[in-house]
């Protein structure tokens, strides 16, 4: 099984260009200094990230992406990033982008998180998006 997989929970998407993903989000990892162990990247319903949300988080809201950090050693990338395809939808449309571009930032930003980025406080969120930004400017899709 690759490093990077790419699975759906309760709906229906078909991801393409799955392998120049995988190369853009491992190099990203590498140029962290981090090395990657295995990442998941599940899609699905608002429903069912908003469940995980309130069972696990105990967050009662709708979100974007939920990043769990499997990671058991120091500088290594273990995760399941679990992303909302609707939300995904939705903000395409809000900041006039369209929806590959979209995922492949939640994608960056969840990925981000498991690297060590934050993004709680103003100065984080600044950096977090800066970051995003850069690593996005490096996608080949």
């Amino acid at each position: 099984m690759a490093k990077i997989n790419f699975f759906t929970e309760d709906i229906t998407y078909t991801l393409k260009q799955k392998t120049l993903i995988r190369q853009w989000i491992e190099a990203a990892i590498v140029a962290e200094g981090y090395q990657l162990e295995e990442l998941n990247f599940i899609l699905c319903s608002d429903a069912y990230l908003l469940r995980i949300n309130q069972d696990y988080l105990q967050h009662d809201d709708y979100t974007d992406v939920i990043t769990f950090d499997n990671s058991g050693a120091l500088k290594t990338i273990a995760g399941d990033i679990f992303i909302s395809l609707e939300r995904i939808r939705e903000n395409a449309s809000a900041f006039n982008a369209n929806v590959v571009d979209e995922l492949c930032r939640v994608m960056i930003h969840g990925t981000l998180h498991l690297l060590g980025y934050k993004d709680k406080t103003k100065a984080a969120k600044t950096l977090m998006t800066a970051k995003e930004d850069e690593y996005l400017a490096l996608r080949s899709l």
